[in-house]
């Protein structure tokens, strides 16, 4: 894939930013050159490789993942909160219609 001066100042039209000509040819080739990499990688033969649990999963055998328990650590403030909303229902914030 490999984009166009046109398709960069669109993005950036669409992103609401201001680029000038000179940023626009810049980031043209920057973007491209991610896209190159991209494709240099999508080029690699990876049939027969695992994937890997962890980066280092393949230098070192059973890496222990430093996990914590599920726990909740705070209490449950949701009446607190909702106390200064306008409406709420069922634990819910309920707002105006704003779809057709």
């Amino acid at each position: 894939m490999s984009l166009t001066l046109s398709d960069v100042t669109r993005i950036a039209k669409l992103a609401q930013l201001e680029m000038s000509e000179a940023q626009s040819a810049i980031a043209l080739d920057q973007l491209n050159g991610i896209f190159a990499l991209a494709g240099q990688m999508q080029a690699v033969n990876t049939d027969g490789v695992a994937p890997l649990s962890h980066p280092l999963a393949a230098h070192m055998n059973n890496i222990a993942l430093r996990l914590r328990e599920d726990n909740a650590t705070e209490t449950n403030r949701r009446d607190d909160y909702q106390a200064v909303a306008p409406k709420t229902q069922d634990g819910l914030y309920l707002v105006p219609k704003v779809i057709e």
